[in-house]
């Protein structure tokens, strides 16, 4: 029987992997990524600056798996098969902690069902980088992953939160790509009113931003928005 490895890369800064996540994707049989074409120039320069070091050849190339969302349904069995024939996978996102708004759930749902090894390679997550560094309490908070698409839904989401704040008082955390920040905004004013929020662009970046105001300020702030944006609030 073999091994699913959950590996988290950085975020931004190379300097952020770690040594044990280095090891464990110089030493597995295949990892599977979102885009090989990015997690092969990662790889390359972990080669470049650690393959010494961990006795990687700088000539080494991995087996690298496509795993992404629309396809990892069709890659399952496949992949299944290799974990339970004893091989050791790494399952890597384009950046962060695999699974966290990313593909690989459905996979580690089934390996849980038949009893193969999953270990977690901790390491690099936007969520907890833009929780610890907002100056919100952290002690209790919700991450509502990428709001939904239609506005519909968006509203309705925001109405649930300000119902469950009610019961449990907490820190609330989304993502939002840049193209979807001015339409998360409005509605969060329509239904949670102007209040405080943080917005974290670019973490661990050299243009890493924390910013906070309040929403309408933060529209006006970021009306050409650009990078990956995370929102952090409290109603």
């Amino acid at each position: 029987m073999g091994t699913l490895l959950i590996v988290s890369t950085p975020i931004g800064n190379l300097d952020d992997i770690t040594i044990r996540a280095i090891k464990t994707l110089f030493s597995a049989d295949a990892i599977l990524c979102e885009d090989t074409r990015r997690t092969g120039l990662l790889i390359q320069e972990l080669i470049h600056r650690y393959g010494e070091q961990f006795d990687a050849s700088p000539e080494w190339k991995p087996e690298l798996v496509s795993y992404y969302d629309e396809i990892e349904e069709k890659r399952l069995p496949e992949v299944v098969q290799r974990l339970l024939s004893g091989e050791k996978l790494a399952l890597v996102s384009d950046a962060g902690t695999p699974l966290i708004s990313d593909p690989g759930f459905r996979l580690v749902r089934e390996c849980v069902k038949r009893d193969i090894k999953v270990e977690s390679v901790p390491g690099p997550s936007a969520v907890l980088a833009a929780l610890t560094s907002s100056g919100l309490p952290a002690d209790k908070f919700l991450f509502l992953g990428y709001p939904p698409e239609k506005q519909s839904q968006r509203i309705k989401l925001f109405e649930n939160i300000l119902h469950m704040n009610e019961f449990v008082s907490a820190s609330y955390i989304l993502y939002s790509a840049p193209h979807k920040l001015q339409s998360t905004l409005t509605d969060m004013v329509s239904t949670l009113g102007d209040i405080e929020i943080v917005v974290a662009r670019e973490l661990t970046k050299v243009h890493e931003e924390i910013w906070k105001g309040s929403v309408i300020q933060a529209a006006e702030k970021f009306k050409e928005a650009k990078g990956e944006f995370v929102l952090l609030f409290r109603v």
